[in-house]
């Protein structure tokens, strides 16, 4: 079973009660454990691609680090950087790679 998601209630739940409620059971309590449909490294895959291309890096250094816990590998997550770099731009994918290179430094 997949650990409760609490990050919206934590960081909004005073300022913005129901956008937490949705983020953590809505997007992260029913769409990310849709494990059949998608697997959560291939969902993890998909949300650094998307927040790379939007350019929405606080919310990509998180995802990074789920990316990391759901498998993805440090030659994997270069190669999706340096594929999305010719898609999405190359200063959003340096950007990227210095948020990877602080997550995979082990």
């Amino acid at each position: 079973m997949a650990k409760k998601q609490t990050a919206g209630r934590d960081n909004l739940g005073e300022f913005a009660p129901k956008f937490a409620e949705i983020n953590d059971d809505v997007l992260f309590g029913e769409v990310w454990s849709r494990e059949d449909e998608l697997s959560p490294k291939l969902r993890s895959m998909i949300t650094i691609s998307a927040l790379l291309s939007g350019g929405n890096f606080e919310q990509l250094s998180a995802h990074l680090r789920l990316g990391k816990e759901h498998g993805i590998t440090k030659d994997e997550v270069s190669e999706i950087i340096t594929h999305l770099a010719f898609y999405c731009g190359w200063p959003k994918a340096w950007s990227a790679f210095n948020l990877a290179k602080e997550i995979y430094a082990d």
